[in-house]
């Protein structure tokens, strides 16, 4: 009689992984971590994207993107929400730093044009308030918020078009 050899990997040692990665996990968490464990200078903090913490999408002349029309196609979001961002958390949690992006529909609400002079108020405005509480912002530049406009006439990313929209903007 022939004996099969069992199969070692699949879903048994996907398993094992995610097990063992737990185990560490619980082990870091006893172990009492906290700032004094960190080198002077490390930096704490939290990041988002801007349709994460924004809200206010049809406010201060933003245009939409395409994290807008994901977001309101039935099914996508399981409870309908979208994310609101409050500085004073932030320092509450006793954070250093905040990383966020810039909503390019904030700034180009149809992609490419005049500047939406709301937009740069608006991002401003979340910077003053972050460095008045000591937090130090940085900014992402695209975080995958592309304004509709321009998913809609060059598919996004995909149409090389793309590359040359900057040469339509107006600084």
């Amino acid at each position: 009689m022939k004996m099969k050899k069992k199969r070692v990997g699949g879903a048994s040692a996907v398993v094992a992984t995610i097990l063992i990665g737990l185990f560490i996990d619980i082990q870091l968490c006893s172990a009492k971590i906290n700032r004094e464990s960190f080198p002077d200078g490390f930096v704490f903090g939290a990041a988002s994207s801007a349709y994460q913490y924004e809200g206010a999408a049809k406010q201060g002349g933003r245009g939409p993107s395409i994290w807008d029309k994901f977001s309101h196609t039935f099914g996508k979001i399981v409870d309908f929400s979208n994310g609101d961002e409050d500085v004073s958390l932030i320092k509450d949690m006793g954070l250093d730093s905040y990383r966020f992006s810039i909503s390019w529909s904030r700034i180009f609400p149809k992609g490419t044009g005049e500047v939406n002079q709301e937009g740069v108020k608006y991002y401003s405005n979340l910077i003053d308030a972050l460095l008045s509480k000591e937090i130090q912002p940085y900014v992402t530049l695209y975080h995958w918020d592309l304004p509709q406009a321009l998913e809609d006439k060059y598919h996004g990313w995909l149409d090389p078009q793309i590359m040359y929209v900057d040469k339509k903007m107006h600084y």
